[in-house]
């Protein structure tokens, strides 16, 4: 099937998707993450083989372990379509409601985008969150994921598309296409596709940003920071950026700058960059880093920049709290912040400065997460000003129409000499009902 046939099915999905029951897509969910835990076998066998070819490739260990399905990973790709069944339909709400005048209501009620096309890397998961998260808000969508993950993605697809269709979905409403030729076809095609939503690079981000009419919600590096305040638990402080960096290092939400200001650094650093040893963790100090702990790189002015997705860390000696904001402010993807502090003050003053979409105090960065955020699963996390932002789960998958009802109302009734009066009451026990 051309890219050009499969978008068309998937507008012609996405209709019937907008109306479709809660009741509906819940069961259809739930089936879905039934077949994946009966198919199991089937699933980890396909994605052996793209670890093979990964192997051979020579893929770094961290991208590797990214690309990886096993029985754990499983299990929460099936919970994490069952937690999406188990959220609130976010389709159908009535936002806002205001009486023009007697008898003429205006509703303003929320409903799908229509389709999507969703670009990512290898996490073969990805398929599923965002299969489930684009079912339960009502939108069709065509997947692309990384080359590396082809096996993976491929069967996900087929189970995912075969079982929504026997639950009551639309054919088409969930699509994969598999080459860079039908990404460059289908960012031509805004008549029939409402939304892109890239998941790689900030050059990859910009690449399509150029190359199509279509809105992008753009998800691009994340160079997300711990900034170690005077005023830190250095135990807390230890914690924290470990988490932040190691606990898994190959994802956009793992902290690849550490600062630190300069009145704890000599009490911090030695005990942290310890930890990190262990851990085998590559570090890259500046100038005053190294003068207090020896034996680390020097790290250079592109390194600041760098989304190192790996056990790689930079770090740095600030002056204080605004320099450390500068820092960010500059140097950042604003993906995700944090500070560790015991100062309230400081907290608050660094969680108003930093431009970022998530900002955390006294917490891990890999706490900016779709599913950690309570969303289910998120389609990316958006580093946009506009529509979404952050961690995009169902809310982020939908927008807004308005719905008039009058009884026979004209506008030449409200132009003129003898014209009605608007009243623009607004009301505030909301009740929009469907017509039928």
């Amino acid at each position: 099937m051309s890219i050009l046939a499969q978008a068309q099915l998937a507008k012609e999905a996405s209709i019937k998707l907008a109306v479709l029951t809660t009741k509906v897509k819940n069961k259809a969910l739930l089936e879905i993450a039934e077949s994946i835990k009966k198919n199991s076998k089937a699933i980890i066998d396909a994605n052996k083989k793209d670890l093979q070819l990964a192997e051979r490739h020579k893929l770094k260990q961290v991208l590797i372990d990214r690309l990886r399905i096993d029985n754990n990973k499983l299990r929460e790709m099936v919970g994490e379509t069952k937690n999406v069944a188990k959220l609130e339909d976010p389709v159908g709400k009535t936002l806002s409601q205001i009486e023009l005048d007697k008898g003429l209501m205006l509703y303003k009620v929320t409903c799908p985008i229509g389709v999507i096309g969703a670009i990512f890397e290898s996490r073969p998961d990805a398929v599923t969150q965002i299969s489930s998260l684009c079912i339960k808000s009502g939108n069709a969508v065509i997947l692309k994921g990384g080359s590396e993950a082809l096996n993976s993605n491929r069967i996900l697809v087929k189970i995912i598309s075969q079982v929504a269709e026997k639950n009551g979905l639309p054919k088409g409403a969930v699509q994969i296409i598999e080459t860079r030729k039908q990404v460059s076809d289908l960012l031509e095609l805004h008549d029939y596709i409402d939304l892109i939503i890239p998941r790689g690079s900030n050059a990859f981000v910009k690449y399509v940003q150029e190359h199509t009419k279509i809105p992008v919600l753009g998800h691009s590096e994340g160079i997300c920071h711990v900034y170690v305040d005077k005023d830190a638990d250095i135990r807390k402080a230890i914690n924290i950026s470990f988490d932040a960096k190691c606990q898994y290092p190959a994802v956009c939400n793992a902290m690849e700058t550490l600062l630190v200001h300069k009145d704890i650094a000599k009490k911090f650093l030695p005990k942290m960059i310890e930890k990190f040893k262990k851990a085998n963790v590559e570090m890259r100090g500046d100038e005053r880093t190294r003068k207090i702990v020896r034996n680390i790189k020097s790290a250079t002015e592109t390194d600041w920049s760098i989304e190192y997705n790996d056990f790689i860390l930079s770090i740095k000696i600030v002056n204080d709290l605004y320099e450390s904001i500068n820092h960010i402010n500059k140097y950042s993807s604003n993906h995700t912040d944090a500070i560790v502090t015991e100062n309230k003050k400081n907290a608050e003053k660094f969680m108003n400065l930093v431009d970022s979409s998530s900002v955390i105090w006294n917490a891990s960065t890999r706490f900016a997460d779709g599913f950690r955020y309570g969303k289910g699963a998120e389609v990316g996390i958006s580093t946009a000003k506009i529509h979404a932002r952050g961690p995009v789960g169902l809310d982020g998958l939908i927008i807004y129409k308005y719905k008039l009802v009058g009884k026979g109302h004209i506008v030449r009734d409200y132009v003129g000499k003898n014209k009605r009066k608007f009243r623009h009451k607004v009301i505030k026990n909301l009740r929009y009902r469907q017509l039928h």
